[in-house]
């Protein structure tokens, strides 16, 4: 569970009673996209017939142009993240990745669980004693990508939830 109990109103949408701006949406999606698309070859080396988890990257930077309806990426992405769930370690994760990501079309807060599963399936090809590393370098990598504007709210939403993220942030 990636969601908080109590809800940031500067991650929820202007549409439904909070701060965050339509294009600050699109943005947070956007960054989600592509924290999920760096880890998706793990997922594809091992699956290559199934193209849900890019459907879903495909779909939220579609959503990003007005070129995809909410709950169409919404679905998409559920239909990632049920690529999934038969499977166990880095493509798994990096298939709730790239669920996650669709999802933040849906519900902004879904950016950090995108982010998140890239941790975790970085961390995952990784050798045990290299895991921490490992996460560290994907979460370091995934800040620098944080859009300017965005750069202290999602920092500040990763203390926040840090604990019901695995504590990879």
């Amino acid at each position: 569970m990636i969601l908080p109990a109590v809800r940031d109103p500067r991650l929820v949408s202007v549409r439904r009673g909070g701060l965050l701006t339509e294009a600050d949406h699109r943005l947070l999606a956007l960054w989600a996209a592509t924290c999920a698309e760096h880890v998706l070859e793990l997922f594809e080396i091992s699956n290559r017939a199934d193209d849900r988890p890019r459907r879903a990257i495909e779909a939220v930077r579609a959503w990003t142009r007005g070129e995809v309806k909410m709950m169409a990426t919404r679905a998409i992405g559920g239909h990632a993240m049920g690529a999934a769930r038969p499977l166990r370690g880095a493509s798994r994760f990096a298939a709730y990745a790239a669920g996650q990501a669709a999802c933040v079309a849906h519900v902004p807060e879904h950016n950090l669980g995108a982010a998140a599963y890239a941790i975790r399936a970085a961390a995952a090809t990784a050798p045990h004693d290299q895991e921490r590393g490992a996460a560290r370098a994907e979460r370091d990598w995934q800040r620098q990508q944080i859009p300017d504007r965005l750069h202290s709210l999602v920092l500040e939403d990763q203390a926040r939830r840090n604990s019901i993220c695995w504590s990879v942030f």
